[in-house]
């Protein structure tokens, strides 16, 4: 089920950034800011009564855009179409035609699954994660008067 998080749901987020992201969990200041900041779209996808997937996305209406903060699934229930839902909701509710992310370059299945959604490669940021990984600048542009 994919519904709106709040800051209700901070030490369920920590605990699902943390098993995604070992190497690059957000610290607590910026899950509080995704949680609450205004501007941002935050939805969480749950099963087993918890939390197990998270979307959280800067919308930018100065700049005709959204970016793409974070989204992660638990690793014990990722390859079950929850970050494919995860994607489909949160695109279905934004308003800006183009939307952007970053992700690590040797991510391949996530790469795989944002060209599975119209996702395109645009940019190479070099040594941008902790541990100097680079990361891939993907974005995809939708016709919002069509929809």
């Amino acid at each position: 089920m994919i519904e709106p998080a709040c800051w209700k749901d901070l030490n369920q987020l920590r605990r699902v950034e943390k098993l995604c992201f070992p190497k690059d969990s957000w610290p607590l200041f910026d899950l509080i800011g995704i949680l609450t900041f205004p501007n941002v779209l935050r939805l969480k996808a749950v099963a087993d009564d918890k939390m197990v997937g998270f979307v959280g996305i800067d919308i930018r209406n100065s700049q005709s855009q959204a970016w793409i903060a974070t989204i992660c699934v638990e690793p014990d229930y990722q390859r079950r179409g929850i970050a494919s839902a995860l994607l489909v909701e949160s695109e279905s509710q934004l308003r800006q035609p183009v939307i952007k992310l970053s992700v690590r370059a040797t991510n391949t299945s996530a790469i795989k699954l944002y060209r599975k959604f119209g996702y395109r490669e645009i940019e190479t940021w070099l040594a941008y994660y902790r541990d100097g990984e680079n990361a891939l600048v993907m974005e995809k542009r939708i016709d919002r008067k069509r929809i």
